[in-house]
């Protein structure tokens, strides 16, 4: 398994834009090999003292937390995935993304540890 893991900073008004937007890219990752892909929009995200999720992403007033992450099924897979998908052109969109996709986050992770559901 590996995790890609985003954190994203979207207005406010732009919830139903960024759930289209995401469910778009989520078909287009499937047809990739991607298993999974959990969306969560902001409900509780607190000021840090020092860092934060809002900090880390320099979101803006009326800006909420967008916190996403991928599974795949391995590495290579991801990495093999990604190199096509430009090479063939699937996450070219004549459509902008509803945020700005230079203050995303973007992480790619081996599990440590995996608490499964029962």
């Amino acid at each position: 398994m590996y995790v890609a893991g985003l954190v994203i900073p979207v207005p406010g008004d732009k919830m139903d834009a960024y759930r289209e937007w995401a469910e778009n890219g989520a078909r287009i990752f499937k047809n990739h090999g991607c298993l999974e892909i959990v969306e969560c929009w902001e409900d509780y995200v607190p000021d840090g003292k020092l860092t934060d999720f809002r900090r880390a992403v320099a979101a803006k007033e009326g800006e909420k937390i967008v916190f996403t992450w991928q599974i795949w099924p391995d590495k290579a897979s991801f990495y093999a995935a990604e190199a096509k998908m430009h090479a063939d052109g699937s996450l070219e969109s004549p459509n902008e993304p509803p945020f700005d996709p230079r203050r995303l986050i973007l992480g790619c992770f081996q599990p440590l540890f995996i608490m499964e559901r029962e």
